[in-house]
């Protein structure tokens, strides 16, 4: 379960983010509850996960690992934003660390 809540924690905070990018700063107010409603939601299920046990380094990391990644991948292909090469080694770079995270956490156990 605490899988699940974590990847609903990150479908939230990046739709929600997603939803802030469509908002155009806030000017067009229709996008306000989607961006508030899905930022609550995301804490809400990130705190569903730990609570299930999820180490909150591990927790934390997939969450802002998979955020960052998916978020720049949708923003390429919703508003055309730039995605180079380097971005993409970044992201790469930032999955890495957050292996690195885990693997050390299982190995504490």
């Amino acid at each position: 379960m605490k899988w699940l809540f974590l990847l609903g924690a990150i479908a939230a905070e990046v739709g929600a983010t997603m939803s802030l990018r469509a908002s155009d700063g806030m000017r067009k107010k229709k996008w306000i509850a989607a961006i508030a409603g899905g930022y609550v939601l995301a804490f809400v299920l990130l705190s569903l996960s730990l609570d299930e046990g999820m180490p909150l380094g591990v927790a934390y990391g997939i969450w802002a690992a998979t955020g960052v990644a998916l978020t720049a991948a949708l923003a390429r292909v919703i508003f055309k934003e730039p995605l180079t090469a380097v971005m993409t080694i970044g992201i790469g770079l930032i999955a890495a660390g957050v292996l690195v995270v885990e693997l050390g956490a299982d190995a504490a156990h």
